[in-house]
């Protein structure tokens, strides 16, 4: 599975703002991923978590695999367990 990364930015809104003439918020406006992606691409990295999990792969090596830190890693687990999605 080919991991797709969002690039971050090279400055933060207010520097945006502060070069283009507008405030702040409408930076952030323009460059907010719109939600309903947002919690897709969450949702399927949470089930890739879960998959990889049952696999039998670590937490570090899932978490590098993902491109995330491993405390998220280790929450997403959690989270399941407490749901009764994955036993303990």
């Amino acid at each position: 599975m080919t991991v797709i990364r969002r690039q971050r930015r090279k400055m933060t809104a207010r520097e945006a703002a502060e070069r283009l003439g507008v405030s702040a918020r409408t930076i952030q406006t323009y460059m907010a991923e719109a939600r309903a992606d947002y919690l897709d691409r969450a949702q399927d990295r949470r089930s890739r978590i879960l998959e990889l999990h049952r696999a039998g792969v670590k937490g570090a090596v899932i978490a590098r695999e993902l491109g995330i830190s491993e405390g998220l890693v280790s929450i997403r687990l959690k989270e399941a367990r407490e749901a009764g999605e994955l036993v303990a």
